[in-house]
C-alpha cells in the first residue's frame, strides 16, 4: 500500500505542505505530552494526552507529505498509524504497538475498559519517541517545513 493507494480508496486527502500548520500540531503534541505527565489527572487523562500527541505527530508526518485523513471515512485514526510506515518509515514492531495502543483507547472510550497506569506511561514514551523521530524525518526530510 502507498499513499497514493490511499488517496484513491477515499483513506487520505490531498493537503498542501504548510509549514505553520505542521509547527502548531508538534507544539499540541508537546503540551500534551506534558499534560499526559501531569500525576493529579486521571488515569485516563493521562492516556488520553498521551494518546492525542501520537496522533497529532502522525498527522504531521502525513501533512508533511502532502495528505490528510479523510475524517469523513471510518478508521481515520488507523489510518494515520498505518501511514506512518509510509511516511516516516516506523517499522512493524513500533507499529503493532501504537495499533494495540489505538485498540485500547477504543476500548477505553467506547466501552468503558479501565487503564492501568502502565499503559499511560507507555503510550506517552511512544508519543515523546514518534514525536521526536517526526522532528528528525522533518530535518533530514523535509527541512523547509522543519
Amino acid at each position: 500500500m502507498s499513499l497514493e493507494n490511499l488517496l484513491k480508496i477515499g483513506q487520505l486527502k490531498q493537503h498542501p505542505q504548510n509549514r505553520e500548520e505542521i509547527h502548531k500540531l508538534l507544539e499540541a503534541a508537546e503540551r500534551n505530552l506534558e499534560d499526559s505527565g501531569n500525576e493529579t489527572n486521571s488515569v485516563e487523562t493521562r492516556f488520553d494526552c498521551a494518546y492525542k500527541a501520537v496522533m497529532q505527530s502522525a498527522l504531521a508526518a502525513l501533512m508533511a507529505n502532502g495528505y490528510r485523513p479523510s475524517t469523513n471515512v471510518p478508521g481515520h485514526q488507523m489510518t494515520m498509524i498505518q501511514a506512518l510506515t509510509l511516511t516516516i518509515g516506523v517499522k512493524g514492531d513500533r507499529m503493532m504497538v501504537l495499533d494495540a495502543l489505538r485498540k485500547k483507547r477504543n476500548l477505553n472510550d467506547y466501552v468503558g475498559t479501565d487503564l492501568e497506569e502502565e499503559t499511560a506511561a507507555a503510550c506517552a514514551r511512544e508519543a515523546t519517541r514518534l514525536l521526536a523521530d517526526v522532528r528528525a524525518w522533518l530535518k533530514a526530510h523535509r527541512p523547509e517545513l522543519a
